[in-house]
């Protein structure tokens, strides 16, 4: 496999990391197509969270556009007790495994963020109607704290989305739940079953996790059949970079950028990390559906 030791250019680059208004970005799937191609970007993936709702929509824009489009998922993971992120690109999104750890996930998400919403509501002026407000595609859409994020900025209790994730929202806060996930390992089982290439994002997130997966974790994981390592995203320091490149050339993974882009949701800007041309080809000889 090709791994790339530094980020391609621009106008040969893959985003492969976004997010659209079917999980909790502020972008339809057709407005991040248009930005893509504007951008000067050579494809981009849909990742929205545990869902693939956006997918058609996403592939009508590509065909309208003629800008490529790899199809993914974001899914929420746990690795005792570590909480990870798992990509999952080009697998059947008919696969009844993987459609079934999706609905479980997102029905685990809703009971979650009610929950939160609850606690929340006994001492700040939101109720679960105005996290619903947020929601962009009813049912279709992955609820989380990024709704609840914005409804509290709605209320005016918080500026952005981010100042809202500093505080209440927050992963240390006292209402925060962490999220009810299956494990890496059924995360990698189930998209290897389904046809498609698994891969970690931000890895090496020191501020998302306090503990990160450790060699042996990520190496155990490989050896179950992960593909991949996000390896370009902004929240990856350069020690962790550093060490993630070297587990993926000494065990032949795929190297993998993106922006982790949300919209006006968080400041990442599209494009700002990037995968080379021959390793999406790479995930597209690997995957069991063709470039849309």
């Amino acid at each position: 496999m090709i791994h790339a030791a530094e980020r391609p250019e621009l106008s040969r680059a893959w985003d492969l990391h976004c997010h659209t208004v079917y999980s909790d970005g502020t972008f339809t799937p057709a407005q991040m197509m248009a930005l893509a191609r504007s951008s000067g970007l050579s494809g981009v993936a849909i990742t929205d969270h545990d869902t693939t709702a956006g997918w058609d929509d996403a592939v009508e824009a590509a065909q309208r556009l003629g800008m490529p489009l790899l199809r993914g998922t974001e899914i929420t993971a746990d690795d005792c007790d570590v909480s990870v992120h798992m990509l999952a690109y080009q697998y059947d999104p008919d696969d009844a495994g993987i459609t079934a750890l999706f609905e479980s996930t997102r029905q685990a998400r809703l009971r979650r963020a009610r929950i939160m919403v609850d606690a929340i509501s006994k001492d700040y002026p939101i109720g679960w109607t105005d996290v619903m407000a947020q929601v962009k595609e009813g049912g279709r859409t992955t609820v989380g704290r990024p709704h609840i994020a914005d409804a509290l900025v709605a209320a005016g209790i918080y500026t952005d989305r981010s100042q809202a994730f500093a505080g209440i929202c927050s992963s240390r806060s006292p209402y925060y739940l962490p999220t009810p996930s299956p494990t890496t390992h059924a995360v990698v089982a189930a998209v290897r079953a389904a046809g498609g290439v698994s891969v970690v994002a931000h890895a090496g997130d020191t501020k998302r996790n306090r503990i990160l997966l450790s060699d042996e974790q990520i190496e155990a994981l490989i050896d179950d059949g992960l593909n991949g390592l996000e390896v370009w995203h902004r929240d990856n320091g350069p020690e962790q970079r550093a060490r993630l490149l070297g587990i993926a050339r000494q065990r032949d993974l795929l190297v993998t950028g993106g922006s982790d882009w949300h919209g006006a949701g968080k400041p990442n800007v599209l494009g700002e990390n990037t995968t080379d041309q021959r390793t999406v080809e790479r995930i597209v000889e690997m995957g069991s559906i063709p470039l849309a």
